[in-house]
């Protein structure tokens, strides 16, 4: 596809030049292909992607939806409806780009429905919505391109499953649909095509490189002192980061936890002396307060802005000279994501500090460090298609039109996620979204679809497609308070197990603020601004954990002494200790290590498998330890390492890490705890069986929560096989435990466990055994002084000459 004299002159006269890539997507389009295109931040890879939209709707105006733009966040739509506006307006063309959100007003949205724009810029979720109206046959039916943004960011998770079913039904629409997806971020680009692809087919999707762009400028920020022993915020360095944002325009800091941001935006504003403008983000803050943070950042009124993964994905920062990441990255591929909010542009090198939290953290800020000079990339696991988000489609479908179950079977199994879904499993899913299955068909609120009197399903009732799209979403969030000030501003929310634990006179942080409890009624916690310190808030939500590739590179560095000459000389004396005074294990090794400590006999075991797999790990093995008389006391778990201990010593630990163990202990644990009643919880609300929202009126946390118990003990006890249940264990399984990475650490152990018995604590458990003394002032930030002595002791204890 020639690029049109309009179109060259406008990027001349931004002394630009067409880069290899956008020529080639260009020629994908041309020759009708799917594309997949791979290129660094700051590369053009959005205007590539539209590119050959502008230019065929340049050159074949149309008053009809031309493309469809889905992203993972509302906020990275708008600020490409932004971005999009200038060369349309340049170049003089007549195209029409509108957004489509939560935020969008009623009124726009039934006008988008019946007179779209040529370019529709929406999410997942508003586009699951859009194929849930009738008009949805008319409005797609000219519709050539979906162009698919930052696809590693849903793809792999249920996100990604509902938009590969409404892919599945836009092809059904219109059959020559061209799919497009964007990534900076992809280490197994086969899987992706796949994924893309209609029907699975990896080899029908083209697969574009973007040039190659300057090294990005990385360093790790080291303390003025020692490396800490233990710890995650890397506080310890503010002085040096408030330090760094004096000498840039713009500096984004990056932490993985909200709890962290806020904690870390605390500790910068003691320090900024010279009062420099600096603002927090994360997604539990009012939404105009992000925006708020956003727009400042846009227009240049911010040094810095401390974020978490809210900020990932990032907007157009052209400003930002630097990205400083607290604590470890925990994987390459999101590093190279939030470096490359550094610059944006592809020739000049982003530049990036690592601040770590503990000597771990430094192996593993060094790992990723190197995995990005090699050009290595995290690997994502793609799991089968998740049975609620399905439910949850066929419903959308059914409030869009009548609908025959072999076609319907048909197109869904054109999702790659849902091609293992066979007649029966179908059939299974149709009947609890026909009547909520046998356990609840009685039930007439559960009755949601009837036959249509032509062999095929209709939706039982029409009230019941406004229900549905006032409760479809994938994303369950967990039990929330909102804070607020007396007068009625809310200034976000924190997640309603904190708040439990939170009584009148009581202090935290949140929003940059120090902030006194007044009173808590309903789900409202009433708060006023204080000066005196304050807790940090904590959240359920998901963990970061170390990627199975890092984690590769972390053992290596234990593995081969010859690498660790650049290292820090307090990180390398550390490492020698462990070599004299215990050892350090090969790459494919499980080192276990056993000793007496305080009064109790200590096992200590080095997976690298993350913290989740490590705390599931944990409770398991405390189980099988009661079961043989060993008296287990407690246990606590790093990303890096597991600590368990008890009153009588662990002989052989090849015993406790048994694989049985995942079939016996695993599902006497995940049934007898929350984590099979939060899966149902949340899969109940996705499936449609509980609705948290009606007309006018949302359920609380507490009722959701009630509801959704009330059913899983009624379907546990009359129909074990229900669908849902089965929905939650495989959540329960993969999602909140982590097993997958649990499997791969007992088949290693099986055959590689390295067991040694010591007298005293070994110098590589120093950094588990001290979040022992944090984890016993759980929900209180323990002083740094306190905790600075107990690594003192534990290390004078353990580096001792042998």
């Amino acid at each position: 596809m020639p690029l049109p004299t309009p179109f060259t002159d406008w990027f001349a006269a931004r002394g630009w030049r067409v880069r290899r890539h956008q020529a080639d997507m260009l020629a994908a389009a041309e020759r009708g292909e799917h594309a997949l295109l791979v290129a660094a931040t700051g590369a053009g890879k959005t205007l590539a992607g539209f590119l050959p939209t502008l230019v065929d709707l340049a050159q074949h105006p149309t008053d009809r939806l031309h493309t469809l733009y889905v992203s993972p966040l509302k906020a990275l739509a708008a600020d490409v409806e932004r971005n999009l506006s200038a060369p349309i307006a340049d170049i003089g063309l007549d195209i029409s780009v509108e957004s489509r959100s939560g935020d969008t007003s009623s009124d726009k949205k039934a006008r988008q429905r019946s007179r779209p724009p040529n370019i529709l810029l929406t999410t997942p979720e508003s586009l699951s919505l859009l194929i849930s109206y009738p008009d949805s046959f008319l409005m797609f039916s000219d519709l050539k391109t979906v162009v698919i943004d930052e696809i590693h960011a849903f793809a792999p998770g249920k996100r990604g499953d509902l938009l590969s079913l409404a892919l599945a039904r836009l092809q059904m629409i219109a059959q020559g649909l061209r799919r497009v997806g964007l990534s900076a971020t992809i280490a197994d680009t086969t899987a992706y095509r796949s994924w893309l692809a209609p029907g699975g087919d990896a080899d029908t999707v083209t697969l574009v490189e973007g040039e190659a762009g300057a090294d990005p400028d990385i360093e790790i920020l080291l303390p003025e002192g020692a490396v800490p022993w233990a710890g995650h915020s890397g506080r310890y360095a503010v002085h040096q980061v408030m330090a760094e944002v004096a000498k840039n325009r713009t500096t984004i800091i990056f932490c993985n936890t909200r709890g962290l941001a806020e904690l870390i935006f605390q500790e910068l504003w003691k320090v900024n002396d010279a009062g420099l403008p600096i603002a927090i983000h994360h997604g539990s803050l009012d939404r105009e307060a992000r925006q708020r943070a956003e727009a400042a950042m846009a227009e240049g009124r911010l040094r810095a802005l401390v974020a978490t993964s809210s900020l990932d994905l990032g907007l157009d920062w052209g400003d930002v000279d630097c990205v400083i990441q607290m604590g470890a990255p925990k994987g390459s591929s999101r590093l190279l994501q939030r470096i490359g909010r550094a610059n944006h542009r592809l020739d000049e090198p982003s530049r990036a500090l690592i601040v770590p939290g503990n000597r771990f953290e430094y192996l593993e800020a060094q790992a990723a460090l190197d995995a990005v000079e090699a050009g290595e990339r995290d690997a994502d696991r793609f799991r089968p298609g998740a049975l609620d988000v399905l439910a949850q489609h066929v419903m959308a479908l059914a409030c869009a039109a009548p609908f025959k179950e072999d076609a319907l079977l048909a197109e869904v199994r054109s999702a790659t996620p849902y091609q293992w879904i066979d007649a029966d499993m179908f059939g299974r899913l149709l009947g609890f979204v026909r009547d909520g299955g046998y356990a609840l068909k009685s039930y007439d609120r559960f009755r949601r679809l009837a036959p249509d009197g032509a062999g095929g399903w209709r939706i039982a009732h029409p009230q019941l497609a406004a229900r549905h799209r006032l409760n479809a979403g994938i994303i369950v969030d967990a039990p929330t308070f909102d804070v607020r000030f007396k007068n009625g501003r809310r200034l976000g929310s924190v997640e309603e197990y904190f708040a439990s634990t939170l009584t009148p006179g009581d202090t935290f942080a949140f929003a940059g603020l120090s902030l006194e409890v007044e009173s808590i009624r309903d789900s409202d916690l009433y708060v006023r601004a204080t000066t005196r310190p304050a807790r940090i808030p904590s959240y359920t939500g998901a963990r970061m954990a170390l990627t199975t590739r890092l984690a590769d590179r972390v053992r290596a560095f234990l593995a081969d002494s010859t690498s660790w000459a650049p290292f820090p000389e307090d990180v390398r004396f550390w490492l020698e200790a462990q070599a004299e005074r215990s050892v350090l294990p090969r790459v494919d090794q499980l080192l276990v290590e056993t000793f007496p400590h305080d009064d109790a006999h200590f096992m200590v075991a080095y997976p690298f498998e993350g913290w989740n797999a490590h705390q599931s790990l944990g409770m398991l093995i405390t189980k099988r330890m009661e079961r043989a008389g060993l008296q287990p006391l407690g246990f606590v778990a790093s990303d890096y390492a597991l600590a368990i201990w008890s009153l009588r010593p662990v002989a052989d630990p090849a015993a406790l890490f048994d694989p049985a163990i995942l079939e016996d202990e695993f599902t006497e644990w995940v049934e007898g705890s929350h984590l099979l009643k939060r899966a149902f919880r949340e899969v109940a609300v996705i499936g449609g069986l509980i609705e948290r929202q009606h007309p006018g009126k949302r359920k609380t946390g507490k009722q959701v929560t009630f509801s959704t118990d009330l059913i899983f003990d009624v379907l546990r006890k009359y129909e074990p096989d229900h669908l849902l249940l089965e929905a939650a264990w495989a959540d329960a399984r993969e999602r909140l435990t982590d097993v997958a990475r649990l499997g791969d650490l007992l088949d290693r152990a099986a055959g590689t466990m390295l067991h040694r018995p010591l007298g005293h604590i070994s110098p590589l458990a120093i950094p588990v055994l001290i979040l022992i003394g944090r984890e016993s002032v759980a929900g209180h930030d323990i002083d740094d002084a306190l905790l600075g002595e107990l690594a003192d002791t534990l290390a004078d204890k353990a580096m001792r000459p042998v």
